[in-house]
Formats: structure tokens, sequence, C-alpha cells
């Protein structure tokens, strides 16, 4: 199995899982779109990822809720800052002047070609949340010249780990463009492969922050997690008698005292 075990639950061990292919270094992988995807204005849907090591994955949890904590007010025209958009012949969310709803709907499935697209000097901070606890992120970004801001945040809400910035220059061809109702014609799309490690903690989590600011260029981009493995019912047993054990010897030992 191609994962590591840092339980917690029995006071054994710190928290965590890490991908097969995930370091304390963002990483590249190859997107592999399903059949019949329609680039670069219709719908292109995410089959799998393929790591740097040869493992696929397609076990994904998506986004299932927003919360804008701030967003530059859309006015009209190339005014705001995050907006949901979609492929020219996409099916999909479009809305200029972004919800909650509509950043959950726009990241909440596999098609590459709803994103959220931010306009160039617009800022905003957006709390997301997956269907189930993650173990690292895949993004994308169209146009490859953009930063985009990254923080874990705990069950609570609470900031947690360190602030990530994303630079797409750098990011590796994900193989395809996309149009969107947004743009006049095509662009490249990036892609890169962020672990637990990168966002400084080592349990897997359900919540992210992202920011952009002003300097940042208006980062187009969409994000899908990998779903964490969870251990098998024979791991957990046999932790839960261990910790049980632990427990008696303790209550021997501090009779015996």
């Amino acid at each position: 199995m191609n994962l590591k075990y840092f339980l917690s639950g029995f006071g054994l061990l710190t928290a965590g899982f890490v991908l097969s292919g995930a370091s304390a270094q963002a990483f590249n992988f190859a997107t592999n779109l399903a059949p019949g995807s329609s680039a670069p204005k219709g719908n292109i849907f995410l089959q799998s990822v393929t790591l740097g090591d040869g493992t696929t994955v397609n076990n994904f949890s998506l986004v299932n809720r927003a919360t804008i904590i701030s967003n530059d007010s859309w006015t009209g025209g190339n005014t705001g800052a995050a907006s949901s958009d979609r492929g020219d012949n996409a099916s999909g969310v479009k809305l200029e002047a972004a919800t909650n709803a509509s950043i959950a709907a726009s990241l909440g499935n596999l098609n590459l070609n709803n994103i959220i697209d931010t306009e160039d000097t617009g800022s905003f901070k957006v709390n997301v949340s997956f269907e189930r606890a993650v173990s690292s992120l895949f993004f994308w970004e169209r146009g490859m010249n953009s930063k985009l801001g990254v923080q874990a945040l705990d069950s609570s809400g609470n900031l947690i780990g360190k602030l990530l910035t994303l630079d797409s220059r750098t990011w590796q061809y994900a193989g395809f463009s996309i149009d969107t109702t947004e743009i006049s014609g095509a662009q490249r799309v990036g892609s890169l492969g962020i672990s637990l490690a990168d966002l400084g903690v080592s349990v897997p989590i359900q919540s992210i922050q992202l920011t952009s600011s002003r300097s940042f260029n208006g980062p187009d981009f969409k994000v899908v997690g990998a779903t964490a493995a969870v251990p098998e019912p024979t791991t957990m047993a046999g932790l839960a008698l261990a910790g049980a054990g632990m427990a008696a010897l303790r209550r021997r030992q501090s009779k015996k005292a």
C-alpha cells in the first residue's frame, strides 16, 4: 500500500496520510482527459492523473462548499475579482458577480473547462471545502501567468500550516488549452500538485483558503483533491486493541505504585 499512516487517534503516532509520489515539494503530474472531451471550447472532463512514479489517481474529492470572505465587487466590464466561468460551448455556470454557490458549482465537478476566472487586478479571499478529506491537491491554471495563495484550514475554519504562493508561470503544461467566455481565444493550461507537507500540515485536510491580491495577475484556476485513504477496519481494530492494552498496562503500573 503506497500510504504512510501516522495515526494519532490512539495517541501512538502523528496523524496523516501521504500520497505516493508526493513530497515536501510541489510535484508535476500528467492530466488524463476522458474520451470525448472537447478542447478548447467544450466540456473537458478529467479522468485521472498520473504521478511521476507511474501511480494513477482517480479517486477524487471535489469542492462542495465555498465561503467568500472577500471579493472585489463586480460593477460591469472588467471589474471585480473572482467569477464563475466556463468554456464557450461547455456546460456549467457563468456568473460575473460570484456567489458561494457559483464558486462551489464551478469547482465542484471534473469539468476542467469550469473554472474560477479572476480579473487581472482583482483581490479575493475564499474558503473552500471538499466532500471528503484530501491527501494532496491538483491545480490547473489557464494562461500560466498568475499567482494564487493557498493555505490549509482546520475543522473549525482556522488557518493552519503555512501560506503557499503558487506561481503558474513555472508550472508544467497540462497538454490542453481552454477558451472560456471571459477571453477571446484559447490559452494554454498549466498544472501543479501540492502535498500536505507543502502546506505545512501532517493530517488530511478538508478545507483550504484561496487568495489573490492585485499583484497576482488574476489567477484563472481549478482545484481538485485526492481523497485521503483511511485505515482498513482490521488495522483500526488492531490499533484499538493496542491502545486498550497500553491503558491496562498503565493502570496495573499505577496500582503497583
